[in-house]
């Protein structure tokens, strides 16, 4: 599975075969696991709004790649290491969404994402015989500035999303979509120039 003196972490982020059950990359899913368990419990019953938002706020902080300022993400959220996600400011994901981020997403300002929405840098080889030997893949996943993702959406791996584009509710996006469209289907396709 490609160069053996590299980490597997490394060959993760650099889109080649890795084994997911590498030990220090299952101890970072855990730790992910343990933050989430803590943000997903926190609660309006125990909190003021602001209070709520600094609590949260500082969970993110420790664990995700980078959280831009003024961002809110609705509980349940999901991912599988958090480090891997970057948000620039102003990001607002509504209520289940989950980030399969084996490797880097990297969403930009003021981006709305609906509930249900699935980003998925996540993937696995074609040939059946070497996937069921265990090797996985990940792709990094871009979504411009004032990006508009509807509610159910799935973003698979390696694309890209254009600024101030709007991805229709329920659309699969499978390949890259440019500036300023609107988009939506399975597979996702561009029905309007803004």
């Amino acid at each position: 599975m490609g160069n053996p003196e590299k980490k597997e972490k490394q060959k993760m982020l650099d889109g080649e075969l890795y084994n997911a059950g590498e030990k220090s990359l299952m101890r970072d899913r855990y730790k992910a696991r343990q933050a989430l368990r803590k943000f997903n419990g926190t609660s309006e019953e125990d909190y003021s709004i602001a209070e709520l938002y600094e609590v949260r706020t500082k969970i993110l902080k420790k664990f995700l790649g980078k959280l831009g300022n003024n961002c809110w993400i609705e509980p349940p959220f999901y991912c599988d290491y958090g480090y891997n996600i970057f948000l620039d400011e102003g990001v607002y994901m509504n209520f289940n969404c989950t980030i399969l981020d084996p490797n880097q997403v990297r969403i930009g300002k003021r981006v709305q994402i609906g509930s249900n929405v699935q980003i998925i840098t996540a993937t696995h080889p074609l040939d059946a015989e070497l996937r069921m030997s265990g090797p996985e893949l990940a792709y990094e996943i871009s979504i411009g500035n004032q990006v508009w993702i509807g509610s159910g959406v799935i973003i698979l791996p390696g694309v890209t999303i254009g600024s101030d584009s709007t991805i229709g509710a329920g659309s699969v996006v499978t390949k890259d979509i440019p500036p300023k469209v609107v988009a939506v289907g399975n597979p996702c396709r561009i029905v309007k120039k803004l």
